[in-house]
């Protein structure tokens, strides 16, 4: 934020009361807000920005805290299951150790499929004929960009490149929006 941005700051904290009645009513006045808005815009950056370098340092730190504690929590974890895996080698029913201050858990899943090839995995799916498990969906994206919106018996319709009224497709009204822009 530069001096004169700053000045324009001051001299809206002195005008509550204007700001309260103030209307743009010409190019003159769009100016003067236009000139507080990018002097609000730079304070807002300059915050930020202090924020930012503040939260770095602040991450910076945790994280250097937490590196030694991290490894003593591992250490404990990896004891527990040790532990907890020679009581289950002994009764396997025992799935859970309970203390007064924590439980350990053992879960035992079954041997499951898992995923990891999908271009061999449905190249075997075509090849044996399991079309069931191929999903079909429209690529809306690049269809959209041949899509056109028209007007036809007063209603607005959407068709493709072949002149065909599109079924499922209906017509978004045109909107505007408005974004102010400070240099």
């Amino acid at each position: 934020m530069n001096v004169l941005q700053e000045f324009e700051l001051q001299e809206l904290e002195n005008q509550e009361e204007l700001k309260q009645r103030f209307q743009i009513t010409g190019i003159d006045s769009l100016n003067w807000a236009f000139r507080k808005l990018a002097a609000f815009k730079a304070k807002a950056a300059e915050v930020e920005q202090l924020a930012q370098a503040e939260r770095e340092r602040i991450d910076r730190w945790e994280e250097e805290q937490k590196k030694s504690i991290q490894q003593n929590i591992e250490f404990f974890e990896q004891l527990i299951h040790e532990y907890h895996a020679k009581v289950l080698q002994d009764d396997p029913k025992t799935k859970t150790l309970s203390t007064p201050y924590g439980k350990s858990k053992a879960r035992k899943s079954k041997a499951q499929p898992e995923k990891a090839n999908e271009n061999l995995l449905l190249q075997h799916v075509k090849e044996n004929g399991m079309t069931e498990f191929i999903k079909e969906s429209v690529k809306w994206g690049d269809l959209k960009k041949t899509l056109k919106v028209v007007e036809v018996n007063g209603q607005q319709v959407v068709i493709d490149e072949n002149g065909q009224v599109v079924p499922g497709v209906v017509v978004k009204p045109e909107t505007i929006s408005y974004s102010v822009e400070v240099e």
